[in-house]
Formats: C-alpha cells, sequence, structure tokens
C-alpha cells in the first residue's frame, strides 16, 4: 500500500524515529492515505476539493474507515483541511496496519519523565524489509525503469515532503535520477499531481510557521 511504503522510507529502521519534522510526516502519510482511496477510484480533487466518486467501501480496513469519514463530513471538502486532519493520527493509524502486517513491531520506551512509542523494524527480516522500501525506488529510478502509478505518486510524495535524500543519497551518483523526478510526477493524472502539490504546499507552510 502506498501509505506503508511512504511510512518505511519515513522512518530509520533502526530506531523507528522519523526522518523528517513529525508534522511533515503526518502530513505526507494522510497524503498517501488519501493517495490510497483516489488510485482505487473511490475519491478524486476538484478544484481544491474532495469528491466522493464511489461509496463502495475498499478491502483494506483503515481506507474503508477513512472514506467513511469522508463521506461522512461532506461539508468539509478543501484538500488543505482533511490533510491537516488526517495528519494528526496518521503516523499511529499507517503503524497499526503494519503492525497487522507483521513489517513492524510497537516498541515503547521508557525514559525518566516521558514514555516514547514508536513503530519499528525489531527483527533482522523486518529491517531488511524496511531497508529495501528506499533502496527499491531508488533502484527504479537510477536504473530508468517505467514505474507504476502507485510509485510516481510515493516519488511525488518523498519529493514533496523532503524525503528526497534519503533516497537519492548521493547527487553525483544518482543525478540522472534526480533529473527525471519532474516528468515522473507531472506524468501523473490531475488529480494526483494536484495531491502532492496541496502536500508540498502544506509541508512547506508547518516548516515556516516552525521557524517562526
Amino acid at each position: 500500500m502506498l501509505a506503508d511504503q511512504y511510512f518505511l522510507i519515513a522512518h530509520q529502521d533502526r530506531t523507528g524515529r522519523s526522518r523528517l519534522h513529525p508534522r511533515a510526516t503526518g502530513l505526507g502519510l494522510a497524503a498517501a492515505l488519501l493517495g490510497e482511496l483516489i488510485l482505487e477510484g473511490r475519491i478524486g480533487i476538484a478544484d481544491g476539493d474532495l469528491v466522493i466518486l464511489d461509496r463502495h467501501p475498499p478491502a483494506d480496513s483503515l481506507t474503508h474507515d477513512i472514506l467513511d469519514l469522508l463521506i461522512a463530513q461532506q461539508r468539509h471538502r478543501e484538500v488543505r483541511t482533511w490533510l491537516a486532519f488526517l495528519s494528526q493520527d496518521a503516523e499511529v493509524r499507517v503503524g497499526e496496519r503494519l503492525v497487522r502486517l507483521g513489517a513492524v513491531d510497537l516498541i515503547t520506551r521508557r525514559r525518566m519523565l516521558s514514555t516514547e512509542v514508536v513503530y519499528m523494524p525489531n527483527s533482522p527480516e523486518q529491517r531488511n524489509a524496511a531497508a529495501w522500501a528506499p533502496a527499491r525506488l531508488a533502484n527504479l529510478l537510477v536504473r530508468g525503469i517505467e514505474l507504476s502509478l502507485t510509485d510516481r505518486v510515493l516519488v511525488g510524495l518523498v519529493a514533496a515532503t523532503g524525503l528526497t535524500r534519503h533516497v537519492l543519497y548521493d547527487f553525483e551518483m544518482h543525478r540522472q535520477a534526480f533529473q527525471s523526478l519532474p516528468s515522473a510526477v507531472g506524468a501523473l493524472p490531475g488529480d494526483l499531481r494536484d495531491l502532492i502539490e496541496f502536500t508540498e504546499a502544506s509541508v512547506g507552510s508547518v516548516l515556516t510557521v516552525g521557524r517562526r
């Protein structure tokens, strides 16, 4: 699933901690969850608003829950509003889905004055799978292999949220792959391209406010 792959790229496989500002991670995951529904033809984007296209429930329980929420709250339609709302618990919800899949474990670390909860690969097999998520995407880009629609959305979200350097970590070695990013995103259908643009703008706003 799109959000699962984004989650694994956005988190360190050795510690489970986010590679980004937590709010940027949340926005990326929220966008990925909306992207899953767009890819399944359940929703679209028109003039900055989410539009329900198909009310039939998806097979996945998490995307089913998100679609039900969108249907129940159709007074609120703006993409940026939904990105902000879903970002509040997207990391937990996608993390729990990955736990159910056996891809990560829920780890609780007790500190003197607080408790930290992370979703992280906790076995060699899980860590290998998590490390493969960015490596797989880099391999496709470097070798110029045609990307699936889901992978093109993933590339767009990686770029929009500032994760590119964690996928393409060597500019000289990956120069051609860097140059291919705009065309990979630009060839997306309009609603998916809009989703990425709204995500990038939302992340930019969050980081700007954080620096004040």
